[in-house]
């Protein structure tokens, strides 16, 4: 199953976190003993758990040739992933992310610092691919991957409702979407205490981009449809500290095990108890936890 080849297209950026214990007040002078720095973005971070868990993983992601591209460059290098794609751009600034970690409850408010998006990258992209992540970003370079390997397990890391998204969203097989993306896109508010506000959404998408949909939502889980059943399988409940890339370590577990073969309920309950693990430490990539954590976690709150 670690023979498969995997590429995770998208945007990558480098996040700065400050735990404090709660939310600073305006004009006033914090000390800090420490603050926590590495590597981010949705498709770049499930590009490092799936290196992590020992898959042959190229990163397709552009950064500048800067200080903070060449430390995430460095860091994927040591993960074992391949970055013959990561493109470092001269003259490009590679986006970085000022996090604000309320340890307290769990909650985080991010400052990016972050350039127009580039639509592709300046390499000419032949690259073939078993497993595909995406998240939006360069989507030209995502197309093109898409269509040169149409029999990859492919999934869609949906968080922001765009064209991009939209076009992309109906060339996968598997489109993971955020609450908010499903809102938008149906044009209606989801009640998390009636369950025909999730339907709405799920067969508003559904019926739209024609494949595999799952929503996720929060701490009340991810809905999907399994053998024509409504299904909505419960999160993982644990005391949060900063939930800061816990969304992408989702979509990188979901990515795992969906593309080796686990039937669907069981990537999402994985892919919940991975994002579940992440928010209980602090920084994205740190956070990550080891595959042996995931498939042994039992649920004891």
């Amino acid at each position: 199953m670690k023979n498969k080849k995997v590429v995770c297209i998208g945007h990558s950026t480098y996040d700065i976190t400050i735990p404090v214990d709660a939310y600073p007040t305006e004009n006033i002078k914090y000390r800090l003993e420490r603050h926590i720095e590495c590597g981010g973005g949705p498709a770049s971070n499930g590009a490092y758990l799936l290196a992590k868990w020992g898959m042959k993983t190229s990163i397709l992601s552009i950064v500048g040739d800067d200080h903070y591209g060449k430390l995430i460059r460095d860091d994927f290098k040591k993960i074992g992933a391949n970055t013959k794609y990561l493109e470092l751009r001269k003259g490009h600034q590679t986006t970085s992310s000022y996090i604000i970690a309320n340890m307290s409850n769990g909650s985080r408010t991010i400052l990016a610092s972050k350039r127009p998006p580039i639509r592709k990258l300046e390499q000419d992209i032949t690259i073939q691919a078993d497993v595909i992540l995406i998240d939006g970003e360069h989507p030209e370079t995502a197309l093109k991957v898409l269509l040169d390997n149409e029999d990859a397990i492919s999934v869609i890391d949906a968080g922001r409702l765009n064209k991009d998204t939209k076009m992309l969203g109906k060339m996968v097989k598997y489109l993971v979407c955020s609450k908010d993306f499903a809102e938008e896109f149906a044009q209606n508010k989801i009640d998390y205490h009636d369950q025909a506000t999730i339907i709405y959404a799920y067969e508003k998408l559904k019926a739209y981009f024609k494949n595999t949909v799952v929503i996720t939502l929060e701490s009340h889980g991810s809905f999907t449809e399994i053998d024509g059943k409504y299904v909505q399988i419960p999160s993982v409940k644990v005391k949060a500290i900063d939930s800061t890339g816990a969304g992408d370590i989702f979509h990188g577990a979901f990515t795992y095990f969906i593309g080796n073969n686990y039937p669907l309920e069981e990537a999402i309950h994985y892919a919940s108890i991975a994002g579940a693990i992440s928010v209980t430490r602090i920084g994205s990539r740190f956070s990550i936890p080891t595959l042996q954590e995931v498939l042994e976690y039992e649920d004891v709150i």
